[in-house]
C-alpha cells in the first residue's frame, strides 16, 4: 500500500478512501472541491473538512486488491 500526493491533475471519488495526514486515519471521501480547495471525509462516525494537501491518495497493488476482497456465499447458486 503506497500513499500518494493527490496532485492537480488527480481527482478523488466521493466514496474513495484516502488517507488524512495530521491524524493518521483512513477516511472516506464524501466531496471534493478543488476550486475551494477542500475534501469532506466521514471517519471515526464524524464529518471533517479539510484542505486537500492534508490527504493522500492510497494505491493498491492487485495483489492487495485481490487479498482485501471478500468471496460470496457459494449456497444459492447452482
Amino acid at each position: 500500500m503506497k500513499f500518494e500526493v493527490i496532485t492537480e491533475d488527480a481527482k478523488v471519488h466521493p466514496g474513495e478512501y484516502v488517507l488524512h495526514e495530521p491524524s493518521q486515519e483512513i477516511v472516506m471521501c464524501g466531496a471534493f472541491n478543488r476550486e475551494l480547495n477542500f475534501i469532506r471525509a466521514l471517519g471515526r462516525g464524524k464529518s471533517m473538512k479539510d484542505e486537500i494537501a492534508n490527504f493522500r491518495k492510497i494505491i493498491l497493488t492487485r495483489e492487495e486488491m485481490k487479498e482485501a476482497s471478500a468471496s460470496r456465499c457459494k449456497g444459492c447458486s447452482g
